[in-house]
């Protein structure tokens, strides 16, 4: 058992220290919030955000442009102008972020809290669209992640649930700043004549018929199989109208009308 713990700390550690590097390897911008402190002098330590052109005023040595600087270089440039201006001999600078705000990623469509969610280390899909609160009972499986990489725009489709459901997470993107995520909304069928509750009802994978039928509370006293017909858009835009079998399958946007019977 204290072999177990021991393991199972080990894990929690190593995935706190691999979150808290790659949170280093960010890099800094406008609106970001930097805390500054230089080892044996404490009257130098700042916290501090910085500007929209990406500088900082720091003590003794000014205005310090940071943009596009990791922590890390960030760290290295400060101390760099502590040692030159005579201020301080092998300075030891460290530089924490304490809220990234120029590395967001904009989670939208059909998820609990739409937003801007800043990047607090390396992200990936999975983990901001928890942090949006989840899908939304209109939301469907499939999403589309909007990057700009090598300055184009690149548009990929990553169906969630069969992610999930194969353990493939191979299609778990690696986010960055700027990223846009929108989930698509569930596609859905119409359902109304003689049936006990008609509406609007969510599509399901390989959904037939019969199981339209059944999701509509099935027929009322009034209403047959023999009376079903979909009303369906064919390539043209045009509507046309199928007398389907009740093992067929629905297509997104279909409408499944029950006639009353003549008997």
């Amino acid at each position: 058992m204290i072999k177990k713990i021991t393991a199972l700390l080990f894990v929690v550690f190593v995935c706190v220290a691999a979150r808290a590097a790659n949170a280093a390897d960010l890099l800094l911008g406008a609106g970001d919030v930097v805390r500054v402190s230089v080892f044996g002098n404490p009257d130098l330590a700042l916290e501090t955000k910085i500007s929209e052109d990406g500088k900082i005023t720091y003590p003794l040595v000014g205005l310090v442009d940071v943009k596009d600087l990791s922590p890390a270089q960030a760290e290295a440039r400060i101390a760099g102008l502590l040692e030159r201006g005579g201020f301080i001999k092998h300075a030891q600078v460290n530089v924490m972020v304490t809220s990234f705000q120029s590395q967001q990623v904009s989670v939208l469509g059909s998820v609990n809290r739409p937003g801007r969610y800043p990047m607090d280390g390396q992200r990936n899909l999975i983990d901001m669209i928890a942090l949006a609160g989840g899908v939304n009972p209109d939301g469907g499986d499939v999403i589309s992640v909007i990057r700009r990489r090598d300055g184009k725009p690149v548009q990929q489709t990553v169906d969630l649930a069969a992610m999930v459901r194969t353990a493939d997470m191979s299609k778990n993107l690696e986010l960055k700043g700027g990223d846009v995520i929108y989930v698509e909304r569930a596609p859905r069928f119409y359902i109304y004549g003689e049936v006990q509750h008609p509406g609007v009802y969510r599509l399901e994978r390989n959904m037939t018929v019969v199981q339209a039928l059944s999701a509509g509370g099935g027929l009322s006293a009034r209403g047959t199989v023999r009376g079903v017909e979909i009303k369906r858009r064919d390539g043209d835009g045009n509507t046309v109208a199928l007398k389907p079998g009740l093992d067929d399958p629905l297509q997104v946007d279909d409408v499944v009308y029950v006639r009353e019977s003549l008997f």
